[in-house]
């Protein structure tokens, strides 16, 4: 009786799962299908642009790795790319006395007995630059101390091609050089007719640093900002006048002389020219380039004339003036130089000048004695035909007077 019984409720019990297993089964199937459903009616109300497609992942991928290949090429190396094929390493061989000693120089006996004297002799010697093709034509730029005194220049562009160049003139004083290669239609880089330019912009120095463009025909670039502009240096001791030079701290460094400075568009805006070391040898982010106003100008004299013309002359002579010259002129102002003589047939004679005259002033600049006049003259990039507004006192009274530089006579 019992076995009957327990026999039934496992039947019974069997059939009960079996039971629900089925009903399970039926409500996951129409779960499933009220899911796809949804899907369908989501997919046809969701707006193109929001709804996912099945491989969306590698289409992501493809638009990050545009965006950033997009940020690679920015405004500088597109400057680069239209620059750096006008670039040229600048090859020179100098001719240079040297000085040498006689090993029995030093001794006192063999210089008093033999009067021993020293020797000059000269030597070859290797010197290398940078440069920039300025016309399709042929025609280079550099600096005037990287050929200075050159037996031979050798330009080597970035293709690998290689040419002899001549000097077609040459600046001291700007420190400037115009050169000329036998090529045509030559990739060439133009001078930026903005000279408006901003302290912190961009700019790029492109050049041939250390000869390394020996190694495989390629200029080097360094990346920097207009630190500041129009730094005035006096005359140095070698006679050279740098005047409204830019700032840079882009790295220039030895063999950079004489490559361009240029500009988020790929255009010149100066001549990289020297830099200061801090007692070192190698670049500390100050270097200084030749203004584009300047180079302008001075390379198409250097183009047409061959030379800048500064042999001028003024044909006055003047002298301190003393308080008693002074008062006897009426003159109480403080400083000043006196006219002593005007020649004839001088410049100062046809602009209106006159003995006793007393000058106060040039080109804006106080004259408080004759070292000052002389400073002026010496610290101004001045030429033949430039003109120069002079301030003197005269019969108690100040008048305004021009003069225009000429050419000394032969």
């Amino acid at each position: 009786m019992n076995a009957r019984v327990i026999r039934w409720f496992l039947i019974g019990l069997l059939l009960g799962a079996a039971g629900m297993g089925l009903y399970r089964l039926g409500e996951q199937a129409q779960y499933e299908r009220m899911l796809e459903a949804l899907q369908t009616d989501s997919t046809r109300i969701m707006p193109p642009a929001l709804q996912t497609p099945p491989d969306s992942t590698p289409t992501l991928e493809a638009d990050a790795q545009q965006e950033i290949e997009h940020q690679r090429h920015n405004a500088i190396t597109s400057a680069i790319q239209k620059a750096a094929p006008a670039v040229v390493g600048i090859s020179v061989t100098q001719l240079r006395q040297v000085r040498s000693r006689n090993p029995y120089a030093e001794d006192p006996f063999f210089r008093y007995f033999f009067g021993i004297p020293d020797r000059t002799i000269k030597r070859k010697v290797e010197n290398l630059g940078s440069g920039f093709i300025m016309s399709a034509d042929g025609y280079v730029v550099t600096n005037e101390h990287v050929v200075h005194e050159a037996e031979e220049i050798m330009v080597t562009m970035t293709n690998g091609r290689s040419f002899e160049a001549e000097v077609v003139g040459t600046d001291y004083d700007t420190d400037l050089a115009l050169l000329k290669i036998e090529a045509k239609d030559l990739p060439y880089l133009s001078f930026s007719d903005d000279d408006e330019l901003i302290v912190g912009e961009w700019v790029i120095a492109i050049g041939n640093p250390f000869g390394l463009f020996k190694v495989n025909d390629q200029p080097s670039v360094s990346v920097g900002v207009i630190s500041a502009m129009g730094r005035d240096f006096e005359r140095q001791d070698d006679g050279r006048l740098y005047s409204r030079m830019i700032q840079t701290d882009a790295a220039i460094n030895p063999g950079n002389s004489g490559g361009p400075l240029v500009n988020v568009h790929g255009q010149v805006i100066g001549v990289n020219t020297f830099i200061f070391t801090g007692g070192g040898s190698g670049s500390v982010g100050v270097g200084f380039a030749l203004p584009a106003d300047i180079l302008r100008d001075v390379v198409e004299q250097l183009r047409t004339r061959g030379g800048i013309e500064r042999d001028f002359w003024t044909g006055l002579a003047v002298q301190n003036l003393n308080r008693l010259v002074a008062m006897s002129l009426g003159y109480s102002g403080n400083g000043g130089v006196i006219i002593t003589e005007v020649d004839e047939e001088s410049p100062g004679k046809r602009a209106g000048f006159l003995p006793t005259d007393i000058i106060v002033e040039v080109g804006g600049t106080p004259i408080i004695n004759t070292q000052t006049i002389r400073n002026y003259f010496d610290n101004h990039d001045l030429r033949v035909g430039d003109t120069l507004n002079f301030m003197v006192f005269r019969d108690r009274k100040f008048v305004e007077l021009t003069l225009t530089l000429e050419a000394r006579p032969k």
